[in-house]
């Protein structure tokens, strides 16, 4: 599998009492991949760890292909990003910043691109920037993007703040580039739902720490809810991972489950245990469970 961004073993602290540690990102280019966390996690200081505006305490990064920071002009050349904080000149108005941009990314600058997105926005070219609404604003930054004609986006929460209608018209426009264009994307945010509907890689971040990283189907696939009744107090050879075991009626039991596959229901048969139901969980459901177990596994003594 070819990789748009790979690190090894990321670390930097972050102040006293936060840091990021041993982050391992594998994001396959041409995906689509769902940065997850809650905030504070450590989301945006790790994108500015792969964009070279922190330097790793250790570890490695590549980005296309390239060693970051080293390559990093070449990598930036290819690679828009829309931070968390708009960047935008506010005194300017939105056909100066345009413009501006097309002079600094004069050799990938697609202007049919950049003027069809500002009619479909129904972004005013003599606005000046300070006078934009958070909505308008949010799609300026993904107009300036989307035209550079990146092979990598960054975006870091770039919909948050966003009434349904932009955030829809927003995201609409980058999936329409990347069918055409096949670029990566690599989105953080914590609006979990939105990301579901787009991205096919998720990567879950927790208090610095990657707590999992896979496909979208085999996230939703295998996390699962169960039902249990009549199961002994010490469980042995699970053919899948328990991330959370409680009481909820009487003797029934839930499980939270991870890696799950309907063959596995021949494991409860074969040791007197009730299954009584398998529930499905959307990618919330199972991004808090991930969280919840991992908490618990920091906690434990």
């Amino acid at each position: 599998m070819s990789l748009a961004i790979e690190t090894r073993g990321l670390s930097r602290a972050m102040g006293k009492r936060f840091e990021l540690r041993d982050v391992a990102l594998n994001v396959p280019k041409g995906s689509v991949y769902g940065f997850l966390g809650a905030n504070g996690a450590g989301k945006s200081s790790t994108i500015r760890c792969l964009l070279g505006l922190l330097r790793a305490s250790r570890g490695t990064v590549s980005i296309l292909g390239q060693p970051v920071p080293r390559a990093l002009p070449q990598v930036l050349a290819r690679t828009a990003y829309v931070p968390e904080r708009p960047h935008l000149f506010e005194s300017l108005r939105v056909n100066e910043m345009i413009a501006f941009h097309a002079a600094a990314f004069a050799g990938t600058w697609d202007t049919s691109q950049a003027d069809t997105l500002r009619k479909a926005f129904r972004l005013d070219g003599s606005t000046v920037i300070h006078r934009l609404s958070k909505g308008e604003t949010g799609k300026l930054l993904m107009l300036l993007a989307l035209a550079q004609r990146p092979d990598l986006l960054v975006l870091d929460e770039p919909t948050d703040g966003l009434d349904p209608v932009v955030r829809r018209d927003v995201l609409a426009a980058l999936l329409d580039y990347v069918a055409s264009s096949g670029a990566t994307v690599f989105i953080s945010s914590h609006l979990v739902s939105e990301l579901e509907r787009i991205c096919d890689w998720v990567g879950v971040l927790d208090a610095g720490t990657m707590v999992a990283e896979l496909p979208m189907q085999t996230f939703k696939a295998g996390l699962k809810r169960l039902r249990v009744a009549a199961a002994p107090a010490q469980l042995a050879e699970l053919p899948f991972t328990l991330l959370g075991r409680e009481t909820s009626l009487g003797h029934i039991e839930e499980w939270i489950v991870r890696d799950w596959a309907p063959p596995m229901r021949e494991w409860f048969d074969g040791r007197g245990v009730e299954l009584r139901e398998v529930i499905d969980l959307d990618l919330e459901d199972g991004f808090v469970e991930l969280l919840r177990a991992a908490r618990r596994r920091e906690e434990a003594p």
